[in-house]
């Protein structure tokens, strides 16, 4: 169920990485043509006939046999992938893609405090008489250190990497792959998208170039660069698997990304590092992997990235419009399963829309007039049948924007003007939608 109040669930931040051609028939001679029908006429009976033949069968097989015409070689089929067009096909095309790029690739340490609070079994009086003095009496304080990856977008020291990589950082250092440490600064950080921004002071620093997320179709090539597992530089290839998955399709639904696929070998540690294409050019963001999977890795489209760290960088917080709504993807099981519960406050008619379970006290949906129950069938003007439909049109609009929704309410139609407001800054790491 996509509900407005799912805690951030990363599925890495759990960890927070800190720990045809055809052959020619070759022609028969026409004397063995010819040698095979009088045997076929002796076979019949004709015996005198094939004997006063063989003169004549002797005389043409003296005539120069025609030559056959030269067999014409079949039309190549062109290769889907050629060095010239720059494509794996060039064996020297990931290593010098790497060579490019690599040095803007940087890797980044985390340190933060952590406090391990006293377990409630040892406020026990029997513990306390037993154990005395032994007993902790306050929390106790631990250093907890990790690393992740990041790429520099600018030479003045502007880095992007995943929120997770630094959220509640004390201390963040940051190593280039000449060798060189910087102490960075945290600008800001985005939970809801797990894009964060660090600065390093620094000039003159190598940058990466930026591609076109929208442009991307699976298939294409996807370079790896990042610090897995401690392993600084490692590099991995493969392929764009596929575009557009959701966050619940990805298991992190509060997510509001439409993550690419890939099967490049994404590991903890490649987290905030740089997803390329065959030119060099940065398409995404590595940040999840699926624990128990194999070959399935997710990145942030850097359409998407560019545009929250950009935000964040000039005002240093991001604001995402959201409704306040509990909804739920409505199918004839889910509709047979709450009309059957007698315990569910709400029936339903439709066996195909978004059903709202909840609406938020003194939430936007509630100041525009959503109820629970009512049955979202379109927003602005283009039908829906899936939540993260839904939760992808409320992230395309700004703060404020209206968005016309057609509902049914107890089956009847209503069309309403919703208008979006913004997380509230208290809980930023909420998804509302």
């Amino acid at each position: 169920m996509k509900s407005d109040f799912d805690s951030v669930n990363s599925l890495e931040s759990r960890r927070l990485e800190w720990t045809n051609s055809s052959h020619p028939t070759p022609q028969r001679p026409r004397t063995q043509s010819l040698t095979s029908l009088s045997l076929v006429a002796l076979g019949v009976g004709l015996g005198m006939v094939g004997m006063s033949l063989a003169p004549y069968l002797q005389q043409r097989s003296q005539t120069p046999t025609p030559q056959a015409a030269p067999t014409v070689a079949p039309t190549p089929i062109p290769s889907p992938v050629s060095a010239t067009s720059g494509t794996i096909a060039d064996p020297n095309l990931v290593s010098s893609v790497v060579e490019q790029v690599g040095p803007a690739v940087v890797r980044i340490n985390a340190t933060k405090t952590v406090e391990s609070q006293v377990p409630e079994a040892f406020n026990d009086p029997l513990f306390q008489r037993f154990f005395g003095s032994q007993m902790p009496d306050a929390p106790q304080q631990e250093i907890v250190r990790g690393s992740g990856s990041g790429f520099i977008v600018n030479s003045n020291g502007q880095i992007i990497t995943n929120a997770h990589v630094v959220d509640g950082a004390t201390k963040v250092s940051v190593v280039l792959k000449d060798g060189r440490q910087f102490e960075g600064k945290v600008i800001g950080t985005d939970p809801v998208t797990d894009v964060a921004v660090v600065k390093i002071e620094a000039n003159n620093l190598p940058t990466v170039k930026v591609g076109n997320s929208e442009a991307l179709q699976p298939g294409e090539l996807a370079i790896a660069i990042g610090n897995p597992l401690g392993l600084d530089n490692t590099v991995t290839v493969g392929i764009v698997s596929a575009t557009g998955r959701s966050g619940s399709q990805v298991g992190i639904p509060d997510k509001r990304v439409s993550f690419i696929q890939t099967d490049a070998a994404i590991n903890p540690g490649n987290s905030g590092g740089p997803l390329l294409n065959q030119n060099g050019e940065v398409i995404g963001m590595n940040t999840a992997i699926i624990q128990g999977a194999q070959g399935l890795g997710f990145a942030i489209p850097i359409n998407q990235v560019q545009h929250i760290a950009e935000q964040i960088s000039t005002t240093g917080k991001v604001q995402h419009p959201y409704l306040g709504i509990s909804m739920v993807t409505l199918s004839p099981e889910v509709k047979e399963s709450l009309n059957q519960d007698p315990n569910s406050p709400i029936s339903v008619n439709e066996d195909q829309g978004i059903l709202i379970v909840r609406v938020m006290p003194n939430s936007p949906a509630h100041q525009s007039g959503l109820r629970a129950g009512d049955v979202i069938v379109q927003v602005e003007n283009k039908p829906v049948t899936k939540a993260d439909e839904v939760q992808q049109a409320v992230e395309n609009v700004s703060v404020g924007s209206s968005l016309k929704m057609e509902i049914k309410r107890q089956g009847q139609p209503f069309n309403l003007d919703v208008k979006t407001g913004a997380i509230p800054s208290q809980n930023p790491n909420l998804n509302h939608q």
